[in-house]
């Protein structure tokens, strides 16, 4: 995982972009956080950032968490996470504040967070059947039916969809783009739907398949020639004569 934040979905919301193009948008409060303990090779096997997030009465805590917390000399916090990074970790130090400034406007992030619980659903919820019969008799409507696979093997096989709990699970979605970066109030808007209820915590991290690119908006106009000069690239390439395989 990249370096990131640690923020609370706000909920959602739309704003304007230069070329007056409503887009949907996740405000996320992103920070600060504060660095406990920067791992390395050497004690630690790998190299790692600890940060803490939204700061917490002592009474909230045990011994053992106060005393990380002692020991690194920053107050303690709600929420703490790591951040795997390359061994080129001199540049941070414990106590140092990570704000919404790490990132850059319309940067591509990833987003972590845990997906609203759903409770026990059906098979039709859960994974999209179509159901059975709606008429002429038919009592089966919602249900799994027979699951069985008779002689060979004479069992249901491993990860056979049916219904169960649905929901609560880690979610990461990538490549959304910072639409707004409010540096003052610690807010991230984000394009997009990011995993997670409201007021949850969620993780964003700068884009793991894309790190660094900067996804600034276009024209419309320039949308369609980029489209065009696409469309014609993958035709050039299917006429392409295939070489026949040694």
């Amino acid at each position: 995982m990249a370096i990131g934040l640690l923020g609370k979905k706000l909920g959602m919301t739309h704003v304007y972009d230069d070329f007056g193009r409503r887009k949907a948008v996740t405000a996320i409060q992103a920070g600060p956080c504060t660095i406990i303990q920067v791992l390395d090779s050497t004690r630690h096997r790998y190299h790692a950032l600890q940060v803490g997030f939204e700061p917490v009465k002592d009474t909230r805590l045990t011994k053992p968490e106060l005393g990380r917390f002692k020991k690194a000399g920053t107050p303690p916090f709600r929420y703490v996470r790591e951040f795997r990074l390359s061994p080129d970790t001199a540049e941070f130090k414990v106590g140092q504040q990570l704000s919404v400034e790490l990132f850059k406007p319309y940067e591509l992030v990833d987003v972590t967070g845990i997906s609203i619980g759903k409770g026990f659903q059906g098979g039709m919820k859960r994974w999209h059947w179509s159901g059975g019969p709606a008429t002429h008799g038919s009592t089966s409507h919602r249900r799994p039916g027979s699951i069985g696979s008779t002689t060979t093997p004479g069992r249901v096989w491993r990860g056979h969809h049916l219904p169960g709990h649905m929901g609560a699970d880690r979610v990461t979605v990538q490549n959304l783009r910072i639409l707004r970066l409010d540096a003052a109030n610690n807010l991230l808007l984000i394009e997009g739907a990011v995993p997670g209820a409201e007021r949850q915590l969620v993780i964003v991290s700068k884009s793991k398949k894309r790190p660094g690119v900067v996804k600034a908006p276009q024209a419309f106009q320039a949308i369609i020639e980029e489209d065009e000069t696409l469309s014609k690239t993958a035709k050039a390439v299917s006429k392409k004569p295939k070489t026949a395989a040694k």
